[in-house]
């Protein structure tokens, strides 16, 4: 049990924490430097709940020159304190890498304690980890500078990848900074066949990412400060763009992640009759839904596929169009599901991209006729739906219905005349599952 003398003390040390703390809030650095001092420990001194020490809290909150201060401040005995790491396990020089103002203090912190750089937080982030999250270039310079001292690969690795297999390839990608993910890539090429714990090569993320190769800004009449607004949203844009572009190029002529295929088996003989094989739909009650669950593509699991996939199902035309430009011979890609890129675009109704495959006349030929391993031909395709699929617009039945209709008679076109009539492993011709698929959405537009 607690004495009152002890209690007095605990109070009395929450009382001086409550006012350092409102002192940095307020941005009062005198009186922060003034009751730092009157603690045993200095800056080095806990703040927060969360471990925070006061030099953790004023770097996070981007006060270098009070940072500055305080470092110069704190006493010599005091430095091998500098190790201490809050609830999240970060350091002050994983702090100081938040933010690219913290140029000067990174640099006076590994001054004072050169340990930090090897230090890693609670999810095997290094500092040099941390500035790529935060996309803090000039940082990360400064501290892959700072490994270029350490010749064993297996000692660089640990500073370039966390925990979980990601490293800071994926990590620029996935935080969008394509300029440093460019450098990263340049510096460290190693990484780029790096895969994470999901299998993902750099590549395979760039291509899930749509939103990265947009190049239009807002359509219509807006007031000025709107269209001001549009126009600073689309350099942005276009930048992004432009640097999205240029990482997708080096990286596909430097991973190879598309050669990887399942086997191309040749459906020679189309079925076209329903007896023998799997059971039909109209045999037992109850079967039919739970067979047509299977059928549409109902709960596929996402599955790790090549780039040119991955960029098919996201509509990345332009990593699409590049990748068919420096490997052309990766349009005959199978994945685990006996699916080709035709399949995948016509699943996923990426026209673009069908078209640009379309254009392969030697490949178009092989292509046109694969069948997938349940019994789908590329026709079949256009009534297996994605589950969330939305379309970019919000549209009525009677017009999805009719763009449902005008896709399946494009594909229809490009299907040799004996896969027309084709059945799959449920009996069922491309014809028959379009017009069950379309069911509910042909009942809402004779209704409307």
């Amino acid at each position: 049990m607690q004495s009152n003398a002890e209690k007095l003390d605990i109070a009395s040390k929450h009382k001086k924490n409550v006012d350092l703390y409102r002192a940095l809030l307020d941005d009062k650095t005198k009186k922060v430097k003034k009751e730092c001092a009157r603690f045993d420990e200095h800056a080095l001194q806990i703040l927060t709940i969360h471990d925070d020490t006061v030099l953790h809290a004023a770097t996070y909150a981007k006060q270098s020159r009070l940072v500055l201060d305080l470092l110069e401040a704190l006493p010599s005995a005091h430095l091998d304190r500098m190790t201490r790491q809050n609830h999240q396990g970060n350091t002050i020089l994983h702090d100081a890498a938040t933010s690219e103002d913290n140029l000067d203090v990174a640099k006076k912190v590994f001054e004072k304690a050169p340990g930090l750089l090897c230090m890693r937080n609670h999810l095997g982030e290094t500092a040099l980890f941390r500035s790529v999250r935060y996309g803090n270039k000039k940082i990360f310079n400064f501290l892959a500078e700072k490994i270029d001292g350490y010749k064993e690969d297996h000692t660089k690795q640990l500073f370039l990848q966390r925990s979980d297999k990601t490293t800071i390839l994926h990590v620029a990608i996935l935080a969008q900074h394509f300029d440093l993910a460019h450098d990263i890539a340049s510096k460290f090429e190693h990484l780029v066949g790096e895969r994470d714990a999901d299998g993902m090569t750099g590549l395979q993320l760039l291509s899930c990412n749509p939103g990265a190769f947009r190049r239009e800004g807002c359509k219509g009449e807006f007031p000025k400060q709107i269209i001001d607004s549009t126009k600073r949203s689309r350099s942005v844009d276009k930048s992004r763009y432009d640097s999205a572009l240029k990482l997708a190029k080096f990286l596909i002529e430097r991973d190879f992640s598309w050669e990887a295929t399942y086997p191309a088996i040749d459906q020679s003989k189309p079925r076209l009759h329903k007896y023998g094989g799997a059971p039909s739909v109209d045999r037992g009650v109850g079967q039919g839904p739970q067979l047509m669950s299977t059928a549409l593509g109902q709960g596929d699991q996402p599955e790790t596929a090549t780039p040119l996939f991955l960029a098919t199902k996201s509509g990345c035309v332009d990593i699409a169009e590049k990748i068919l430009e420096v490997y052309p011979q990766a349009v005959e890609h199978i994945d685990d599901k006996g699916r080709n890129i035709l399949h995948v675009a016509i699943k996923y109704r990426q026209e673009k991209i069908f078209q640009l495959v379309q254009k392969l006349e030697l490949p178009m030929k092989r292509l046109v006729r694969k069948v997938d391993n349940d019994g789908n031909s590329i026709l079949h395709t256009v009534g297996i739906k994605v589950e969330d699929y939305t379309p970019e617009e919000l549209r009525g039945p009677a017009y999805q219905l009719r763009e449902e209709m005008q896709w399946f008679e494009l594909v229809y076109t490009v299907t040799p005349p004996h896969f027309r009539d084709h059945r799959n492993n449920m009996n069922l011709t491309a014809e028959g599952l379009f017009y069950k698929a379309n069911n509910e959405l042909r009942t809402a537009a004779t209704d409307g």
